[in-house]
């Protein structure tokens, strides 16, 4: 029953006054030093590509970490993974999903919460470099795809692959999207769909059939879903994409340790987002759930990185160590 009673997470600047200014803050101001990625492009079979970043010491073990909604892998989120890894006996991978580099990708299918064959890609590639140890770190959207992935593979997941930790995850998608479309988190609903229509509108640049007429009109994640991501992706409709994409419906196949964290007061989280039932009857899915936080938030008075940062490279430490994680 790997649910962890008392989180960690304690210590938020004071100035953070509540779950909005706990996810806006960091997003739009936190800064990062970080050197430059060594960059690389693989080319998938399916003859599209992903960017890749790397951060190569010459370590024996590799953290692949997944970036969120209409991220990248220059968000501090990420860059402040990739960092407190390195700094800690760690190469890292990190990536962006299909569209979200400084290219557009080729084929016609984007990206979305259900995609598991492009990690897959990421995860073999990390593979390919002959480490002795992989883990998964995912943020928000990179969370509920890395558990997915798990789930999926279930026994068949490579034996290097350790497991990970995952944070701010949607676990069930539609009770997600079900959250953006109250009044308090406009401002979220507008951002993500702000982007999400201009990339659209540069996909239809490259497939005329997509018809973008109206899409200027869209106000909700409903409509967007069922004329875009739907169609685009293979679904019937905006509910199959979210019934077949949820993560959530894949932890109970899960077979590698992973650490779940989701604030109470995440504004992007309903009530099953928090998987308590599935983390009690799971050998392998710890489910931490401190108060505050936010979403993607977690920071820290008076440090460089957040408390969620320096939390997965403490599970994922142990893990690695093969110590006892509770």
């Amino acid at each position: 029953m790997p649910i962890i009673q008392k989180s960690g997470y304690k210590r938020k600047p004071f100035y953070l006054i509540n779950e909005h200014f706990e996810t806006i803050y960091p997003s739009a101001f936190r800064k990062v030093k970080l050197p430059p990625y060594e960059q690389e492009r693989l080319e998938l079979v399916d003859g599209d590509f992903l960017d890749l970043g790397w951060i190569k010491n010459g370590n024996s073990k590799c953290v692949v970490v997944s970036h969120g909604l209409e991220g990248n892998n220059e968000r501090p989120y990420v860059t402040g993974m990739a960092k407190v890894f390195s700094e800690n006996g760690w190469d890292v991978l990190t990536w962006n999903y299909r569209s979200c580099g400084q290219e557009m990708n080729r084929l016609k299918r984007l990206y979305h919460h259900g995609v598991t064959d492009d990690l897959g890609a990421v995860i073999d590639h990390s593979l390919a470099n002959a480490y002795d140890a992989v883990a998964l770190v995912g943020v928000s959207m990179g969370g509920s795809t890395t558990l997915k992935y798990l789930g999926e593979q279930s026994d068949q997941a490579p034996e290097k692959v350790i497991g990970g930790a995952v944070f701010s995850v949607p676990c069930n998608l539609y009770d997600s999207a079900v959250q953006l479309t109250f009044k308090k988190n406009k401002l979220y609903r507008n951002r993500f769909l702000k982007k999400l229509i201009v990339k659209v509108k540069r996909k239809a640049e490259q497939y005329p059939e997509i018809d973008i007429d109206g899409i200027d009109d869209i106000k909700t994640f409903d409509e967007f879903d069922e004329k875009y991501t739907a169609p685009i992706h293979g679904f019937d409709s905006a509910m199959h994409f979210y019934t077949s994409s949820t993560s959530d419906q894949f932890y109970p196949d899960i077979r590698k340790p992973v650490l779940v964290v989701n604030a109470l007061n995440d504004p992007m989280l309903g009530e099953k987002c928090y998987p308590y039932e599935l983390a009690k009857n799971s050998e392998y899915l710890y489910l931490e759930t401190p108060a505050k936080g936010g979403h993607v938030g977690f920071m820290v008075r008076g440090s460089e990185f957040t408390w969620s940062e320096r939390r997965a490279l403490e599970f994922i430490t142990k893990l690695e160590r093969k110590e006892k994680l509770v």
